[in-house]
């Protein structure tokens, strides 16, 4: 074998076999191609958890505005209600100016942070839910008349304002007149006889102290 046909064989061995090389590069330069154009979108899964993320920072921001602005806020197990008694929970909480809220104890937890009512915190335990009322007694009444009729719902306690609130404190306001009540009876103070006056100027300052508080608040809110 002469000089020139080895080089020929030895050329021809370095040629790579199969599929030439500019079919390999435009197959490279589509994938890069095609990679480019889904680079931007988003995976299924991944969107899931975007939308979820996004729900759960907007349910936050609106519970820390309930616990920023309520009077009173009541926490209570309800495992064991059943659909229809927590429908009737929550429709007679709505007649009495209240509300009913079932919350993931870690996201109320979240809410609480920088508001008067984050002793609650540690009430969060468990299958809770939360009443709140912008009248100090609303929600505390009706949750202890349900508790009565219902050994399922039990209170934990709550807080009014900065006050925390063990099941005896919630007991106390619900004994409570209500702001409406209060309003009621101030304008029959006020339209009373003088003797009648006289009579009610004998009740303890502390009650009548309640009285017209509770009232300067309601006008004042």
């Amino acid at each position: 074998m002469g000089a020139g046909q080895s080089v020929r064989t030895n050329l021809i061995q370095l040629r790579p076999t199969g599929r030439r090389p500019e079919d390999r590069r435009f197959d490279a330069a589509f994938r890069k191609g095609t990679a480019n154009a889904t680079a931007g979108a988003t995976p299924p899964k991944q969107r899931e958890h975007l939308v979820d993320r996004a729900e759960k920072k907007e349910f936050v921001s609106s519970l820390n505005g309930v616990f920023s602005k309520t009077a009173v806020v009541v926490v209570a197990h309800y495992s064991g209600l059943t659909v229809a008694q927590m429908q009737k929970l929550r429709k007679e909480m709505k007649a009495a100016g209240a509300t009913v809220q079932v919350a993931k104890n870690r996201l109320a937890k979240i809410a609480l942070d920088g508001t008067d009512v984050a002793s609650i915190g540690t009430l969060m335990k468990g299958p809770t839910l939360i009443a709140y009322s912008d009248d100090p007694v609303a929600a505390p009444k009706v949750a202890v008349a349900f508790a009565k009729d219902h050994d399922k719902f039990v209170i934990l306690g709550g807080a009014m304002g900065v006050t925390a609130l063990n099941q005896d404190g919630v007991k106390a306001l619900a004994t409570m007149p209500s702001l409406d009540e209060m309003r009621a009876k101030l304008i029959g103070l006020i339209q009373a006889p003088a003797t009648k006056i006289a009579q009610l100027s004998t009740a303890p300052a502390a009650k009548l102290a309640r009285v017209f508080k509770a009232y300067a608040d309601k006008d004042a809110a």
